[in-house]
């Protein structure tokens, strides 16, 4: 019962490889950059990508299971090899944003391979968490340079998830069984604002983090030179302000599928604490 993971070297996918790894599941991770990979041993490492034919048909030879990372450039590709290897069941990292589709690029990437999974006859399951804790990696320059963070829409409250979260639930979707056919909303345990994130950051490393609030002209300005896209900066803009409006409301698919309950912020912080000195 091999397991191909996808993204594998992501902040999800290598979490799925070492929860897999635990379970005792052959693995196989499919990576652009295998050479600093890094994987664990007992990893079977294939280099390439979801768009590369004759990577795929190397990664999903004898596979039954993947885990899918979400790349829609090639996915009728990879549904169409996955079909001919046999696959059975795919964990697709989908997004909350794909409930919103009609409105948003995020959402509108995630609807389509979405749809081509089911479409293949596959056992599926999505995931579709709202932001992600690591996110908050966006501000590790800033805050080891200056303790400074800078964000819009100081007061928006948000319900970020830790990424192993993530993987618990893709992890337990690709093993048991009960999960075909589900499209799992997933946030943290708490809804918090990004003053809260900051703080929890500065207890974590033991230094006081200052919160400039920007406008949210300033910030799409200085994410577009950062190299996101237009439409991705408005998309993650409005989502910020309708939080700011109304406010996330933490969801417990975490806790219902693991058996545990997700991990707060302040923890995420203190994993991360390294990151941020």
């Amino acid at each position: 019962m091999t397991v191909l993971v996808s993204g594998a070297t992501g902040n999800v996918g290598r979490r799925v490889v070492d929860r897999l790894l635990a379970a005792g599941a052959p693995v196989r991770a499919l990576t652009r950059r295998p050479e600093t990979a890094g994987l664990p041993g007992g990893v079977e490492v294939v280099g390439g990508g979801l768009t590369e034919p004759d990577v795929l048909a190397k990664a999903l030879a004898g596979v039954d299971r993947v885990f899918l990372f979400p790349v829609p450039e090639g996915v009728g590709t990879f549904v169409e090899q996955a079909k001919a290897a046999g696959v059975r069941r795919i964990v697709l990292l989908s997004s909350k944003a794909v409930e919103f589709a009609d409105s948003n690029l995020i959402g509108e990437r995630h609807r389509v391979l979405e749809e081509a999974v089911a479409a293949g006859g596959f056992e599926w399951t999505y995931l579709r968490p709202g932001p992600f804790s690591t996110n908050s990696l966006a501000w590790a320059e800033s805050i080891r340079a200056e303790g400074v963070v800078r964000e819009p829409y100081a007061e928006a409250r948000q319900t970020p998830i830790h990424e192993d979260d993530i993987a618990a639930v893709a992890v337990t979707a690709l093993l048991e069984e009960g999960h075909s056919g589900v499209a799992y909303p997933l946030s943290g345990p708490e809804s918090i604002t990004v003053g809260e994130q900051v703080q929890a950051i500065g207890a974590a490393i033991g230094r006081e983090i200052r919160l400039e609030e920007e406008t949210p002209e300033q910030t799409r300005a200085r994410w577009v030179v950062d190299g996101v896209p237009a439409g991705v900066a408005d998309t993650l803009l409005s989502y910020r302000q309708q939080s700011a409006q109304n406010p996330e409301v933490p969801v417990r698919t975490v806790e219902q599928v693991t058996g545990r309950p997700a991990r707060t912020f302040t923890q995420w912080a203190v994993d991360h604490a390294d990151d941020f000195r």
